[in-house]
């Protein structure tokens, strides 16, 4: 008994070192986001004034209308929905099917291939960027969402991701097994393979969207117009060399940054869903290779 004790005074005091630091690494990430959000709803006098306030003296939405009166807002995240939408919707697709490919399928230079596809991973954007703006200008989508969306959407990561996290645990019997029951290639990719990689779907599914609906960079180099700029594009617009207008500027990051917490929330729920489903994997698992032994 004694030597229970000593052990779980041990496991305690082990543990105490542990919280303390993830507690201060909690408040370290959500004490600047609650001020933030905090001082969207503050008077400009009040943002700047020392020593600072974190809870407001008073509560204002001028913040909030001054964005609506200086940027066409509106216009902006609808620009900032078609190019996290359209690039999400593609990358989902392209990716998966490059992983589904590495991860199933022997051909010729496979091996040679993927490397050279992880090998850009270490390939900075800024590198690329100024050839993919030169093919962008000259296949003539310069200004348009499909200079926005199509040079985002192959990510080597994503497949990467796709591939050796996911889609490699997959027994290959399965996708025999269901070609042996008439389905096609695309069938099975859709219907047997898709569901069996869920969180990695809704994961990449994030990660794009949050990638896209925050960039800065790309919009700003292939967009001239202001009816193309993103939501991020017209948040620097209150960002000066000299002068920073905080009180519109955190009233607009707090914009930007409820779809974003609704869209984690959102996939949250679905991501625990689909990681408890494993024992639905598994029973598809069995049955397909009864199925297999039986033929």
């Amino acid at each position: 008994m004694k030597k229970k004790k000593t052990i779980k005074i041990k496991n305690v005091v082990l543990e105490i070192p542990v919280a303390v630091m993830l507690i201060i690494l909690t408040l370290l990430v959500l004490v600047p986001v609650i001020w933030m959000v905090f001082s969207a709803f503050k008077p400009e006098k009040e943002i700047i004034s020392w020593p600072p306030t974190f809870i407001p003296n008073s509560f204002t939405l001028e913040n909030f209308t001054d964005v609506q009166d200086r940027i066409d807002i509106l216009r902006y995240i609808l620009n900032s929905v078609i190019y996290a939408g359209g690039t999400t919707a593609l990358a989902v697709v392209v990716n998966c099917m490059a992983g589904y490919a590495y991860a199933f399928y022997d051909f010729k230079g496979k091996t040679g291939m993927f490397l050279m596809t992880l090998a850009t991973m270490m390939v900075p954007f800024q590198v690329i960027m100024v050839p993919l703006f030169l093919v962008v200008y000259k296949m003539g989508m310069y200004d348009s969402y499909w200079g926005l969306i199509i040079p985002r959407v192959a990510v080597a990561g994503f497949y990467f991701m796709m591939r050796c996290c996911h889609l490699t645990g997959i027994p290959k019997e399965m996708a025999e097994a269901a070609r042996i029951d008439g389905l096609s290639e695309y069938g099975i990719f859709w219907k047997i393979m898709m569901p069996q990689v869920k969180p990695a779907v809704i994961t990449l599914i994030i990660l794009s969207v949050n990638g896209s609906w925050n960039d800065l960079l790309w919009p700003m180099i292939v967009t001239s117009s202001t009816e193309m700029r993103t939501l991020a594009n017209g948040l620097a617009l209150f960002i000066g060399q000299n002068t920073i207008e905080y009180g519109a500027a955190f009233a607009g990051a707090l914009i930007s940054l409820l779809p974003m917490f609704v869209l984690y929330m959102f996939g949250q729920k679905y991501f625990i869903e689909g990681m408890s489903s494993g024992g639905l994997k598994d029973r598809r698992i069995i049955s397909y290779g009864k199925h297999k032994n039986n033929m």
